[in-house]
């Protein structure tokens, strides 16, 4: 489930977004959450499944969309979906409210493919209610 972020998830959202290329500097990592705690206009969810967070998406909102500028999934549990589940989850959310989501272009190509199997693995169980 997608929750978002709170300051006691501090060590937890940092420890995952480490492992985003562009962030491995600690002071870039601390700019980053404090741009994540203090604006409004960014926003990060974190994945939750059970006890464990296992992700995080963060977008920047702007005019009327929304720009992913980072997603994240714990080593241990990549390629299991779970980026392609986290970033399903945000655009059902963002979509109620009208907000496209559009990914940074370092990321486009991943967000890009994510989203295209959620909505084939979304016609696939349609076709099987049928």
């Amino acid at each position: 489930m997608l929750i978002r972020y709170k300051k006691s998830y501090e060590k937890i959202a940092m420890g995952l977004l480490s492992f985003v290329p562009t962030e491995k500097d600690i002071k870039k990592l601390q700019k980053t959450i404090k741009k994540y705690e203090e604006n409004d206009d960014w926003q990060l969810f974190l994945w939750k499944d059970e006890d464990d967070i296992l992700g995080a998406v963060g977008i920047h909102l702007e005019e009327d969309k929304a720009i992913i500028e980072h997603v994240s999934v714990n080593p241990s549990y990549r390629h299991q979906g779970i980026g392609k589940t986290m970033l399903k989850a945000l655009n059902q959310m963002l979509s109620q409210e009208g907000i496209p989501i559009v990914p940074q272009k370092k990321i486009e190509e991943f967000v890009d493919k994510c989203l295209k199997e959620a909505k084939k693995d979304a016609n696939e169980n349609t076709e099987e209610t049928e």
